[in-house]
Order: structure tokens, then sequence, then C-alpha cells
């Protein structure tokens, strides 16, 4: 046996075992995905996600509208700020009606549906009066309330659609007439058709279609037969192509998708075309948040219906991205709430608002895109345009105030403490230490003190 220098023999050491502190990548990865997908399946996950994500693309939207405005507003002899304010106004009020709708009772929303509905089809009719209707480029589907402020009935004619259907599908629903045909199609498709004539009477089709996609969206949600559902999209389908043949303009629009020039196959392609070179102008982070040049007079209707070609330039790659994001997760939230709740009028409104602002944004991005033909629709919450904000963060706070209905939600939210807490009876404060701060997490009733809630 061998020995060491001093006669000794050699400490035989074992061998090194790995770290078991020091995680693998493989674990780490593996926990922050189990940490995350906790946090997904929270009760207020939905919530928050409404909340923040529709408050995120309305600022981000004024900044947008701000800066895409203001040449346009220099042009007409306005001052820069000019459609920003009324812009500002119109989310200011908008803020007010989501703050009430967000804590109106269901039965309140569903006993002003009616209401709601009258009162669309009253001012949709309204606008095809002469003297009080009047056109904009070349839609007849705007009234005038003195001076600068005007209001376009058809996009309240959305909000109207979906809450109305939503309370007559429910109450068929417990009635357990939705297994007819006839109960499902009347009266919600006659309806829908009474508001689509008075929306094409005034030659806006884009409207058209985003409540076409309403009522498809609620069809399918009401669990319509699938040749129930093909022969509703036939006829649509076929009334759609009539109105696009008879139409030049909808003709010309249609050749422009894809277009590269100008002008392609003899269809004036100016918009769509400057819409993709602003896009393409932007790069990865954008040329800067002001430094647009396509809004010089190059891209109509910079501000409203395509304000995300000018986000795309100024923004870049990554500032679209972001809009697709917070769209990207308003819709899955509202996804979520319709696919969570067992009230039937929710599930159905719920069901409607998130095919309404999903349908609409998909058509405006498609449109600057140059994969659809332009409609005329404005992104929503994010383009410029007071009459298409206002009913849409109203149904922003329909979809809070049904993902602060869900139980769970409610449960979570009577957890929550004010930031600072409430002192104890009397007044004292224990001496134990620092106040511990409520979380989302459930505690056992054994190890709550006598004054927490």
């Amino acid at each position: 046996m061998p020995t060491s220098r001093t006669g000794r023999p050699p400490v035989q050491r074992a061998p090194r075992r790995p770290d078991a502190s020091r995680p693998s990548p493989e674990n780490a990865v593996q926990r922050l995905y189990t940490r995350a997908r906790k946090a997904w399946d929270r009760p207020l996950t939905a919530y928050y996600l409404i909340l923040g994500g529709s408050l995120l693309i309305t600022v981000l939207g004024l900044v947008m509208v701000y800066s895409a405005s203001q040449i346009t507003a220099l042009q007409m002899s306005l001052p820069g700020s000019f459609f920003f304010r009324k812009q500002f106004l119109a989310a200011a009020i908008g803020a007010v009606l989501l703050l009430i709708a967000s804590r109106m009772p269901v039965k309140l929303h569903r006993a002003l549906a009616y209401p709601i509905l009258a009162g669309a089809v009253f001012l949709m009719a309204l606008v095809q009066v002469p003297g009080i209707g009047m056109s904009v480029n070349g839609n007849q589907n705007w009234i005038s309330l003195g001076g600068s402020f005007q209001i376009q009935p058809s996009e309240f004619g959305k909000l109207a659609l979906v809450l109305w259907a939503a309370d007559l599908l429910a109450r068929k629903q417990d009635k357990k007439l939705l297994t007819q045909w006839k109960h499902m199609l009347v009266p919600l498709v006659p309806v829908a058709f009474l508001l689509l004539g008075l929306i094409m009477l005034g030659g806006d089709m884009g409207t058209a279609i985003i409540l076409t996609a309403i009522l498809f969206g609620l069809l399918w949600l009401a669990g319509a037969p699938t040749r129930l559902f093909v022969g509703v999209l036939s006829i649509a389908g076929l009334i759609g192509m009539i109105l696009i043949k008879t139409s030049p303009n909808r003709m010309a629009r249609l050749a422009c998708i894809g277009a590269t020039e100008p002008r392609s196959g003899g269809a004036d392609c100016w918009q769509a075309v400057h819409g993709i070179y602003a896009l393409a102008s932007g790069g990865i982070f954008g040329s800067g948040l002001g430094a647009s040049v396509e809004k010089w007079g190059q891209l109509p209707e910079a501000h409203t219906d395509f304000i995300f070609a000018v986000t795309g330039e100024e923004l870049g790659l990554a500032g679209t991205l972001s809009v697709l994001a917070l769209f990207a997760a308003l819709g899955y939230a509202g996804i979520r709430v319709a696919g969570r709740t067992e009230d039937p009028f929710v599930r159905y409104a719920a069901g409607g608002v998130t095919t309404w602002i999903t349908a609409q944004a998909v058509i405006n991005i498609g449109a600057v895109l140059g994969l659809l033909p332009i409609a005329g629709v404005p992104l929503p919450l994010f383009s410029y345009g007071g009459s298409a904000l206002l009913p849409t963060m109203f149904a922003v706070g329909l979809l809070i105030a049904f993902a602060r209905d869900d139980p769970a939600a409610r449960a979570a939210l009577s957890m929550r403490q004010p930031r600072f807490g409430r002192k104890r009876a009397g007044g004292a404060v224990p001496a134990r230490g620092p106040r511990r701060w409520n979380t989302m997490r459930r505690r056992a009733p054994s190890a709550r003190s006598s004054g927490e809630r």
C-alpha cells in the first residue's frame, strides 16, 4: 500500500457529487413554465387582461392619434392637437362609460338591451332623413351634432345587437327553445338584417361586415347546426357578392389586395400601397415617434383607418407586434370569460363583444397589410373616432363586469384588502412584526387572524 512522505496512508477522498443546490437548466425552465401556468390560471387573470389590455391599447392609441393627425390638422388650418383633444375627450367619456358598465349588475345590462336597440334603430333611420344625416367620404352614416362634432349611429348598432341578441338567446335557452331552428333564427336574423339594411342604405359595407360577423358568432355560440350555419352564411355571402359586383368602388378595393404599385390593373391603390410603404420603412424599431414620412400627405386617413401603418413606421415591428399582442390578450380573455360562465346571457354577450372587437381588428389590420380589401373600419380603441370609441369602451366595461362576476373572481376580490390595510378593533397594532399583505393565495381558516378578511 503506498504511503505519503509522512509515512501515513493517503486519505481516500469520496468522489465529488454534483451540487444539488444548483438547478439544471431543464429544471429552471420547468419551474418557470409551472409558475407561468399557475399565474395564467388564476381567477383574476381574465379581469386583469381585459382591464390592462384595453387601457394600454387606448393610451397607445391616443399617443399615435396625436402623432398621426398633426399634419392633417395643420393642412386644414387647425391646431396641431385638434384631433387629439377630441379623441382625448371621447376617451374620458368612454372611461366613465367603462366604469359604469363594469359596476352595473347583469340584470341591468339585460334591462338596457331593448332601449339601446330601439335608440340605435331610430338614429340609424334618422341618418337617411334629408337635412339631418350627412355624408362623409361617400357614406351617408353620420348625424351632425353641431360644430365639428358628429355621431355615427351604426357604431352603436353593434352594441345594441350584442346586448339584445344575448338577452333573446338566453331567454330562449332557459325555455329550451334553441333546439328548434325557427326559434334560433327568428327574430334574431330578421332584426340583424334590419340593422344591416339601414347600414347599407348609407353605403357603409365595412360596418355591415362587422355586424354580420357578430351575428355568426352569436349563432355559433347558440349551437346552430352546421347546415343552418352554412345556409345563413351562403345567403350573406351571395348578398355580399352582389353588393360588391354592383359597386365600382368596392371592386377597385378588391383589386388592390396585394398591390405593390399605386396603379394596379386600372385600380387606384394609392392608399393600400402607401400603407405598405409605411410599414416597410419602419424596420425593427421604427423611425421614432413623430418621425413618420407617409403622414405628410402621402397616406390618406393616417389617423383613422390606417393608423396601424403609421404605428409600424414610427414604432417599427416591435410596436406593431405589441399592438397585436394586446389585442390577442384581450380576445383570449373574452373567450375565457365566455367559456367559464354558467350564465347564458354572460356567455352570449361576452362572445359577441369578443367577436366584434377581434373581427374588426383583423379586418383593419388585414387591410393595412394588403391581405384584405380596405373596408373603412377603424382599429378598435386605437383609431381616431369618438363614435367608435364610446360603444367599444362600454363593451369592454361589459367584459370587465362579467369577469368580476365569476364566482372564483368574486372570492379572490373579496380576499383583497386596501394597500395599507385596516387597523384592528380598538386601533391597536400588534407588535409581533410588520403587517402581512394579503395575496391571491387562499389561506386556511385556522391560519387567519381575527381581523383578517
